[in-house]
């Protein structure tokens, strides 16, 4: 298949999932194959919840206009002008995909079809509807495409290249596993904030987005504020109170007790709201329900930090003071050129 025809097909995705929105049904007569695929996938949408309790509603829809936005025609063109593809050789690249969020592996998957490789997906087993319901979309739209994409139950053989995201633990094994192989191999990242205290009522709103956005399971939630000496939370709580709600759902519920009460019972400081606490620590990865903070006494110095430890940051957000650093309210809504842990995917493709 040309580039270009694939390409074109992610276009026709787009618009089939641009009809898909929370509470809004937009069923658009132009739109290719919704005799087949549209009723099927508002009740695929409904059972979400069901395969995985994390995957509400609400967070599902999110996911799907995220990707219906990703691929307008100008966006992938964009993207896809920086590149140069050599499809006649193509690779069997297999694909280990996470499943702590909706369609988290499929940034993945379609750089491998782009590339004009074949992909090789192993599924996590908390997200695994989805992304199988998408490449029968893809397949109607273009029937060569089955002979592209195959689904892996078992153990993943017969690949030239593989892309896996897991743990700093499965990383250890993914090393080990396909050392032999050209690989990405993606480990434990988190997201922070840099606050100063000047930020407005509606920056720290937009930043309850960076932190709530998927009950903070994903790499770009915000787990961690740098925050300078002294400073007062009472605006960051207000802000936060947008999404008490959240604290409705029974898992992030039983999560918030249970790392509460440990927190409690460890004689650790906390500062807490009913459906958050904050605790002051040095690590990036807080628990569900919590954010990490630690001070800094210069901007200066924070930034001499965050850039020796920028192997276990994911995004920054700021207003902007730092460097690379995404605005309040965007870490969940990134580019197709913006790349997890900072690896050129496409790069590594066309090379192979």
């Amino acid at each position: 298949m040309l580039q270009n025809e694939i390409k074109n097909s992610f276009i026709e995705l787009g618009r089939f999932l641009s009809q898909f929105q929370l509470n809004t049904t937009t069923q658009i007569e132009t739109v290719k194959n919704n005799d087949l695929f549209y009723d099927k996938f508002t009740e695929l949408i409904t059972l979400s919840q069901s395969h995985n309790g994390w995957f509400t509603p609400e967070n599902v829809y999110f996911a799907i206009q995220s990707w219906a936005t990703a691929f307008q025609e100008d966006n992938l063109n964009t993207w896809l002008s920086r590149y140069t593809f050599n499809q006649e050789t193509p690779k069997n690249i297999g694909l280990i995909l996470a499943g702590n969020i909706p369609l988290v592996g499929f940034h993945d998957f379609i750089c491998v079809l782009l590339a004009g490789h074949n992909a090789l997906v192993k599924t996590s087993s908390n997200d695994q509807q989805l992304i199988k319901f998408i490449a029968e979309y893809l397949i109607q739209l273009d029937e060569r495409l089955a002979s592209k994409i195959t689904f892996v139950e078992g153990k993943l053989e017969n690949f030239d290249a593989v892309i896996a995201t897991g743990s700093n633990n499965t990383a250890r094994y993914f090393e080990y596993y396909f050392k032999d192989k050209p690989s990405i191999i993606r480990k434990n990242r988190n997201s922070i904030a840099v606050l100063t205290g000047n930020e407005s009522a509606e920056d720290l709103i937009l930043l309850g987005e960076d932190i709530f956005r998927y009950f903070g399971l994903g790499c770009r939630n915000v787990s961690k504020l740098f925050v300078p000496k002294g400073y007062d939370f009472k605006a960051f709580f207000q802000a936060m109170f947008e999404y008490q709600d959240i604290v409705k759902y029974e898992k992030y519920a039983n999560n918030y007790d249970y790392n509460k009460a440990v927190f409690l019972m460890s004689d650790f400081k906390i500062l807490d709201n009913g459906f958050l606490t904050l605790k002051e620590d040095s690590s990036y990865s807080s628990p569900i329900s919590s954010v990490f903070y630690e001070y800094y006494d210069t901007l200066e110095n924070l930034q001499n930090k965050i850039t020796s430890e920028r192997n276990q940051i994911q995004c920054i957000v700021s207003d902007p003071i730092i460097e690379n650093s995404v605005r309040f309210g965007q870490t969940q809504l990134p580019k197709l050129w913006d790349y997890a842990d900072e690896v050129d995917t496409l790069s590594f493709l066309t090379s192979l």
